[in-house]
């Protein structure tokens, strides 16, 4: 199969997979909410996938989540700006951008030393955001709903416009970062974490890579945040708190690191867990939560995205092994 055939495949897989959410979020208005925060989580999950693939584990991606979000409400507040189309990509900029800057020290560590520094800047926001009365400090600020194409559809965008919003842009990225996943770029990640050596003596640049694959994390948290924020109508320093990247962290681990679809299977489990664990057990859902998650990673261990590739490896296996035809 050759790469347009692969790319358009991929195409029809994202399209079929945005317009599958948006018919189960029409025909359950209840789940909407909760679908759109899971898919900007998703998204924060997809760039610690990249990451992971290279065999780095970021702890701190809630600074880019925090960073997306806070700059959605202070372009609204201070700039003034309500357009949607200039907020998510204002966001996602913001975020890249620190990344890049901070990306050249963090590309030359590994293994832990990689997981603290990242840890660790992202709980210096933190405390900066706690400690700034100008932006609310420990209670944060309301986010009022944005425009949508300069009010040609509505003057503000609603909780089902920003339901439509964010499932269209997660079907883009997920074409786009499976494409990533396929490029060059994208395949050179699994052979850093096998032998980053024989990449160097290959004449590739782990160093370049990772700094790449990070800035790249970091705009896909920035968009998460910034999703985030105007779905929920509020931002405060919890979202660069340990606790947060540590989900994201879980979030990809739960659906896998095979493919750019793993990170929102997820998230999309993670959160309807936790929902129905919270309304049918309210007194001990943390417990019902936990054991869930624990059952599905012990007998999962390559993520719930595993099943399918089991189901598929089976179906290729009963292909191969069939016969085509027969003597005479």
């Amino acid at each position: 199969m050759n790469k347009t055939n692969i790319t358009l495949k991929q195409g029809m897989i994202a399209l079929v997979i945005t317009v599958a959410a948006l018919i189960v979020g029409f025909g359950l208005p209840s789940w909407q909410f909760l679908i759109t925060v899971a898919l900007a989580k998703g998204l924060v999950a997809l760039g610690v996938v990249l990451l992971l693939r290279s065999g780095l584990a970021s702890f701190g991606q809630g600074l880019y989540y925090c960073i997306g979000a806070y700059g959605v409400g202070m372009a609204m507040n201070y700039l003034d700006w309500r357009e949607a189309v200039i907020l998510l990509p204002f966001a996602a900029a913001c975020a890249a951008l620190l990344a890049w800057v901070l990306g050249f020290l963090l590309a030359r560590y590994r293994d832990i030393f990689f997981a603290m520094l990242s840890l660790a800047l992202s709980m210096i926001m933190y405390g900066l955001l706690v400690r700034n009365p100008s932006l609310g400090g420990s209670d944060g600020f309301n986010v009022h709903a944005p425009s949508f194409m300069w009010g040609a559809f509505a003057e503000t965008l609603s909780r089902p416009g920003v339901f439509v919003l964010t499932v269209v842009l997660v079907g883009f990225v997920l074409w786009a970062m499976q494409g990533f996943l396929r490029s060059r770029a994208g395949r050179l990640g699994p052979a850093i974490k096998d032998n980053e050596i024989r990449v160097e003596y290959l004449g590739a640049s782990a160093y370049r890579n990772i700094h790449l694959s990070y800035v790249l994390a970091a705009a896909l948290a920035g968009l998460g945040g910034a999703l985030s924020s105007l779905s929920i109508g509020h931002v405060d320093p919890e979202l660069a708190f340990w606790t947060t990247s540590g989900e994201f962290i879980f979030i990809a681990v739960l659906g896998g690191t095979r493919n750019a679809y793993a990170p929102f299977l997820g998230a999309l489990s993670l959160e309807l867990i936790r929902t129905l664990a919270y309304q049918y057990a309210p007194n001990t859902w943390q417990i019902v939560m936990g054991v869930s998650m624990l059952a599905l990673i012990v007998f999962l261990p390559g993520g719930l995205i595993s099943i399918l590739n089991r189901r598929n490896a089976a179906a290729t296996s009963n292909d191969s092994s069939s016969p085509t035809g027969a003597r005479s």
